[in-house]
């Protein structure tokens, strides 16, 4: 079986400098892609809603993960991006073109959340958490399309998350965002099933990353938990697994709905949780 079977192949991936972004993007990089990868930096924490959860990684970051994608051989582009902003993503896009001529893989791993229920919640932050959770693929998916389509080929996999389908108490905002992911990628899987474009939609549970600790440190503090740590513990403890799900298994499994073998998986949704509901 073929390893680098993505050779040729050009992958764009948000918020590619760290967590499950990142994981997709080595996994790309190890079969052979060339990459185009952006995140919304630390010096744009100013963009930040008030109560808004978000991973910013600083320009070292961005730059060390170029670094390590380029140790599989492929060219590797990577940017600023942001993906509340229109124009961002339109010269990301423009990047890609000028750098690449085409992209055949999308992964949209930016993400963010916030901890409140939908009492009091405020609207700015309802809808900072929908822009960047739904709107965000939209912005990037509109782009790389067309080209897609006209090549008749590629690969749309959005990161959505088990809690598109089940409910949490203070996380009205994230769940009804990543809903919304699961109804973007079926109707992309429709308008590309002709073209031999396929997209799918991956919900991990709990991912075991920068991101994810930070989110569960603000859980147990809003809960008034003894400790994030504690709060961490007793989660692995009640998961089937008795485990985080690693960075690693998300990127494998991006990877592999980019096969050829893969192309009758599309419009699906695929949880990957370690046995857990959430």
């Amino acid at each position: 079986m073929n390893e680098r079977y993505l050779e040729g192949r050009v992958a764009m991936v948000t918020g590619g400098a760290s967590g499950m972004g990142r994981a997709m993007a080595l996994a790309f990089a190890e079969r052979g892609a060339s990459l185009i990868i952006g995140s919304l930096l630390a010096k744009h924490e100013g963009k930040l809603a008030k109560g808004e959860l978000a991973f910013l990684p600083g320009e070292e970051q961005l730059m060390n993960t170029k670094k390590e994608l380029e140790a599989f051989g492929g060219k590797v582009v990577a940017a600023d991006l942001d993906v509340c902003s229109t124009e961002s993503c339109e010269k990301f896009f423009e990047l890609a073109m000028k750098e690449f001529g085409k992209v055949d893989i999308l992964a949209n791993a930016a993400g963010i959340t916030a901890e409140h229920v939908i009492v009091g919640h405020s609207e700015a932050l309802w809808l900072k958490v929908m822009d960047v959770n739904a709107n965000g693929p939209f912005r990037v998916a509109k782009l790389v399309l067309p080209g897609m389509l006209e090549r008749k080929w590629g690969r749309i996999v959005n990161i959505a998350s088990t809690a598109a389908s089940v409910g949490a108490l203070t996380s009205g905002a994230y769940c009804a965002s990543k809903a919304a992911v699961l109804g973007l990628t079926r109707c992309l899987a429709l308008e590309g099933a002709e073209f031999n474009v396929s997209c799918n939609s991956i919900s991990p549970g709990w991912v075991q990353t920068d991101f994810q600790k930070k989110w569960m440190n603000d859980i147990a503090t809003t809960g008034n938990m003894a400790s994030g740590e504690a709060y961490i513990a007793d989660t692995i403890a009640q998961t089937p697994q008795k485990r985080m799900i690693q960075p690693k298994e998300i990127g494998a499994l991006a990877a592999y709905l980019c096969r050829e073998e893969a192309f009758g998986i599309t419009g699906q949704d695929i949880t990957v949780s370690a046995g857990s509901l959430w």
